[in-house]
């Protein structure tokens, strides 16, 4: 298993970056808040996960070890795989997925993209020994407000999410009014509203 990943940024895409190992060239798989971090030329150091499947080998990159084991964990559930759990953390960070799971709460599971009410459900059975207590240090809640720089977070995790720039600017732009209408932007929230714009138009 290849544990971590270290070396200067060569490329950056929407969901994946390419560090340079030793003159190879590494594709990542990363969510939109670990990308957000890199800049090409720079040195990063990515915790990984390799997942393989009989046609392909897939590499995904966390911004620490606590995200990678979250990820590896939430694929324990039936019917999670990895761009599923990937997903999940692109919404939520680990801590706030463990809040989740401690507090019962749907509406943060189904904030993410492919999970709906029964499905939350059944991950949330699923999850309550596995996923261990809150650790306090995460980064916030799905109802946890977010009052700076909520655009840029929802652009990020849309783009992640595998939309086109054009799509995700739209959908910002269709969620602003909405945004503006609160005084604590939440970004789940938001997120949620700005895949229904999107479900509508495509």
């Amino acid at each position: 298993m290849i544990a971590f990943v270290s070396g200067p940024v060569a490329a950056l895409a929407p969901d994946a970056a390419v560090v340079e190992v030793g003159g190879v060239g590494m594709a990542i798989q990363c969510t939109p808040n670990t990308l957000s971090t890199l800049r090409i030329g720079q040195p990063a150091k990515l915790a990984t996960s390799l997942v393989v499947r009989e046609d392909s080998l897939t590499l995904y990159g966390f911004a620490d070890d606590d995200e990678r084991q979250t990820f590896e964990l939430l694929q324990t559930a039936s019917g999670v795989g990895p761009r599923l759990a990937q997903a999940m953390l692109a919404v939520h960070s680990p801590d706030a997925l463990r809040r989740a799971v401690a507090t019962a709460d749907e509406k943060a599971l189904t904030a993410v993209p492919g999970i709906g009410k029964k499905g939350a459900q059944k991950l949330l059975l699923e999850y309550k020994d596995r996923l261990g207590e809150p650790l306090g240090t995460g980064g916030p809640a799905i109802g946890t407000a977010v009052t700076s720089g909520w655009s840029d977070q929802l652009h990020a995790a849309l783009i992640g999410l595998g939309y086109a720039t054009r799509e995700a600017d739209e959908a910002v732009a269709a969620v602003t009014p909405q945004a503006e209408a609160s005084e604590k932007p939440q970004v789940g929230q938001l997120l949620k509203a700005a895949l229904q714009t999107l479900n509508r138009t495509r």
